[in-house]
């Protein structure tokens, strides 16, 4: 077979992801705090943005507006004519601009553009009244780590010089938790010190607040715990409690009740007040030390009952405001730079533009979202769980015309605020449970319901999987037992002989 060469014309169609369309979609699936940190570091590296501390005037007074039901406080098309196109950078299926296209910036009215990105705001200094603390004051301060912490009642404590430096070492390598989970032998070997003297050092840290940091594992956090509390003179019942922690640990960890109370001849209500006394205790001391690392949650979006029926609203209220540089506009306007330099403004002007665009186009999709969310959901805004419908993310789609992947990026790490809570987007989406009576049920209202039966059962006859299913299908809940099991796993629910055992 002779080979040759040959030109074959192929039409197609298919997306280019583009450096400004996979800019639009990253900034699209940020959370609120990662949105923050992406608005700061692109005006880092981009000359022509700069940050904003206050909003336009006309700006404040639409945020402020009284709007009617699912109405928001967007930016108006009119403002952002040279904008139009920021829609489609989004969507997925949206095919990119060709390259052979005329230069976009050549088409933008630079001074009509400007009027709507340009605030110079003059420079106020702070004041406050004199009756006011000063900033200084008012000024929070740093929260004490579980290292600085332990370390501070440490050195209150009478310790020779050699003893205390091992102190802070095992105090320095303790997780979290407070547990210390390094050999004592390693510990040694690392400070090049005697293994008696670590282990009179961790007596030493064993004594600090709270009690059971220290203890190497959870029995002896436990027993670390229990000694404190019979040291400032507790019931007498904690000496049995301690003897059984101590030699039958296996058996308390595994609920096995009926064997501790042949072993150490209990009875049936000394094995309550035994659980009744180890629920009290702590397993994760270090906890109480220390930050937790868990902000609080900042809503996207936020919902608010209104006259006419439900106000949809965004909340950008601390997310930095970016505007292009007047400094640089007016250099660009000019006829003073070379034609290096204009190239290079030009498509600093042209990244900036894009970048606001995707900005305005997140803040419009989550708020399309949300409104689809809201008018799906009302009944539950009204009146509570029991009325949460099933919801999947074609719905979503389908509503506000966009792509499913899209409304998957919009509803991660978003929150949005409502009269039963901030709640994320995600919490409204679920299967669905065929009903014969009230249709399909979401199945986080069948989750709430198999909680009520079990919360409503007989301690002495804890239901099974198998009697909770039987009992939702009497009324039309068409649902397996491995469903119920499942269901019940997730909240964290334990099985009926474990309630059973709970409760001997």
């Amino acid at each position: 077979m002779a080979l040759e060469q040959r030109l074959n014309l192929k039409l197609a169609q298919k997306l280019v992801m583009t450096p400004t369309l996979q800019q639009a979609i990253k900034l699209l699936q940020l959370s609120r705090l990662e949105l923050e940190q992406a608005l700061v570091e692109e005006v880092q590296v981009n000359p022509l943005l700069e940050m904003s501390e206050d909003a336009p005037a006309d700006e404040e007074t639409q945020l402020n507006e009284e709007a009617s039901s699912e109405e928001v406080t967007v930016p108006n098309e009119s403002e952002v004519a040279t904008r139009s196109d920021a829609a489609e950078i989004v969507e997925l299926e949206a095919a990119e601009e060709p390259a052979t296209a005329p230069d976009a910036f050549e088409e933008v009215e630079l001074e009509a553009l400007f009027s709507n990105y340009l605030h110079d705001v003059p420079v106020v200094a702070p004041t406050w009244d004199d009756d006011e603390d000063t900033p200084v004051d008012n000024a929070s301060s740093a929260e004490q780590s579980l290292y600085e912490a332990l370390c501070e009642q440490v050195r209150l404590v009478d310790v020779r010089p050699e003893l205390l430096r091992v102190c802070e070492f095992i105090i320095g390598n303790l997780e979290p938790d407070g547990y210390l989970r390094l050999d004592v032998e390693e510990l040694a070997n690392q400070l090049g010190v005697d293994v008696e003297l670590v282990h009179e050092a961790i007596a030493v840290v064993q004594r600090l607040d709270p009690p059971g940091i220290g203890a190497r594992d959870l029995r002896e956090c436990l027993l670390l715990q229990i000694d404190r509390q019979l040291a400032e003179g507790g019931e007498e019942f904690l000496g049995r409690v301690r003897e059984v922690v101590a030699v039958a640990f296996s058996d308390v960890l595994n609920q096995r009740w009926e064997a501790l109370k042949r072993r150490f001849g209990l009875t049936h209500e000394e094995v309550r007040s035994l659980v009744a006394v180890l629920r009290r205790l702590t397993p994760h001391p270090g906890a109480a030390l220390g930050p937790t690392g868990n902000s609080p949650v900042e809503p996207d979006v936020e919902v608010r009952r209104m006259e006419h029926g439900w106000q949809v609203s965004l909340v950008d209220d601390g997310l930095p405001r970016l505007q292009l540089s007047s400094r640089y506009a007016r250099m660009l306007q000019g006829r003073s730079l070379d034609s290096e330099s204009r190239a290079y403004l030009r498509e600093r002007m042209r990244s900036a533009l894009w970048f606001l665009r995707s900005v305005e186009q997140r803040q419009s999709t989550i708020l399309k979202v949300a409104q689809a969310i809201v008018r799906r959901q009302s009944e539950f805004l009204e009146h509570g769980v029991a009325h949460l419908k099933p919801l999947v993310l074609r719905d979503i789609a389908d509503d506000i015309g966009m792509h499913e992947s899209t409304v998957s990026r919009v509803v991660a790490n978003k929150y949005i605020a409502t009269p039963r809570g901030v709640l994320p987007l995600k919490y409204f989406f679920h299967s669905a449970i065929a009903s014969a009576v009230e249709g399909d049920l979401s199945s986080m209202v069948v989750k709430q319901r198999i909680k009520e039966l079990i919360g409503g059962e007989d301690p002495d006859r804890p239901l099974s999987d198998a009697r909770i299913a039987r009992q939702l299908n009497r009324v039309g809940v068409r649902i397996a037992r491995r469903t119920v099991a499942k269901y019940r796993e997730e909240q964290g629910i334990l099985s009926s002989e474990q309630r059973r055992r709970a409760l001997r």
